[in-house]
């Protein structure tokens, strides 16, 4: 184990110098990967995005056929900027057991411990096969995803597990809340702020609602669904990103806000953004545009990523509890690629080392012991699939 550990950090160092923000070409950290798993004689496919500039990891290990397990992950990692890190967060920086830097945990590590493993796996006599699905932009919305699938789908072959190794705690997840990723654009008028009635001042439309957004979240969250098992046990909604406004002294001609509305499982999260355009069209809207018709409002969904429900989980948690011994059945509130899976008819699950607590923040990190726990839990992957 010592080896394939210190193979697991080399790997895992590489990987956190590449400072591979969402939504940023993927060439470098992809060509690592791929570079890597030629080394080792297994072949990869890549499906890009529209503009080729960001790419998913698609491998096979052992024989080409029906079964087997997809071991899923993402490349792409949050942005830095802001955030007081004691250390270069793209240096991974070992103090005492724990690994510092971007990624390091959400989830990077489990990437490293995947690499770490190909050996392993190639030794092995697998009678149904290891799939390796690293994906692209997974922390924005899981744009690589649908990518993916349409790639996957061509194969003469389908995986009959998904486990996805986000930071559980090694803990088996069969749930998590979805999410809708949206963009609010408003245009204003700019006038002289000597007399600001005369325009549309588009941060105090973006104000008006950001209020109705948190009225919304602050009533569902006063109706609370009974015997949740999610904490919180009801829908929330944040906004991450605003921008507008060009002086202090002319009304804002623009503002844009960047939010996002987390769904519970089975809930139909198109009925809330509906609620809040018919507010923008039916209540804003008609004022600004009396004092001029080019003011405008536009809400934007970037993207719906899936909620991840039990429907499709029981082989994949099965296939763990047999190896792990652990009977554990989790939902969370964060979102994974998930829900993608297993709306394909993918039998899906969450288990990965780690803690997400640490994710996204700053001095993100993963401890040594929980790389160990990662290798160990491939191990058995890798012997169970060669019985």
């Amino acid at each position: 184990m010592s080896d394939v550990l210190e193979n697991a950090v080399e790997i895992l160092e590489r990987l956190v110098s590449f400072e591979s923000i969402s939504g940023r070409p993927t060439h470098g950290i992809v060509g690592y990967v791929q570079d890597y798993l030629s080394k080792h004689g297994v072949e990869t496919t890549l499906s890009y995005d529209d503009a080729g500039e960001r790419a998913n990891i698609f491998a096979t290990i052992g024989p080409e056929i029906d079964g087997g397990v997809v071991l899923n992950g993402h490349t792409d990692v949050v942005p830095v900027e802001g955030q007081p890190w004691s250390s270069d967060p793209f240096t991974l920086t070992r103090k005492g057991d724990r690994l510092f830097g971007r990624g390091s945990v959400d989830m990077k590590g489990f990437l490293a411990c995947v690499l770490a493993s190909v050996p392993g796996f190639k030794a092995a006599n697998l009678n149904k096969p290891i799939h390796i699905a690293f994906t692209y932009d997974e922390e924005d919305g899981g744009y690589g995803m649908p990518v993916l699938l349409e790639s996957m789908a061509k194969n003469p072959y389908r995986p009959e597990v998904v486990i996805i190794g986000e930071p559980t705690g090694m803990q088996i997840v069969t749930g998590h809340k979805g999410g809708y990723e949206m963009r609010t654009e408003i245009t204003g008028v700019e006038v002289h702020s000597c007399d600001p009635t005369k325009g549309v001042s588009a941060i105090s439309i973006a104000m008006k609602l950001i209020a109705r957004i948190e009225e919304i979240g602050a009533r569902r969250a006063a109706n609370p669904i009974a015997d949740s098992l999610y904490t919180p046990p009801y829908p929330t909604f944040n906004v991450g990103i605003i921008e507008g406004g060009a002086a202090r002294n002319a009304t804002a001609g623009w503002c844009n806000f960047d939010w996002e509305y987390r769904q519970m499982p089975g809930e139909d999260g198109t009925e809330t953004i509906a609620e809040i355009e018919a507010y923008a069209t039916n209540d804003l809207l008609p004022a600004m545009k009396a004092i001029n018709p080019r003011a405008d409002i536009r809400i934007i969904t970037e993207v719906a990523v899936p909620a991840l429900d039990d429907r499709n989980a029981a082989k994949a948690a099965a296939f763990v509890s047999a190896i792990t011994g652990i009977n554990s059945r989790e939902v969370v509130s964060f979102g994974t690629d998930g829900g993608y899976f297993s709306d394909a008819d993918y039998s899906t699950i969450i288990f990965g080392p780690g803690s997400i607590v640490r994710a996204h923040k700053a001095d993100e990190y993963i401890e040594m012991g929980e790389l160990v726990e990662g290798l160990e839990f491939l191990g058995k992957v890798a012997t169970r699939l060669s019985q």
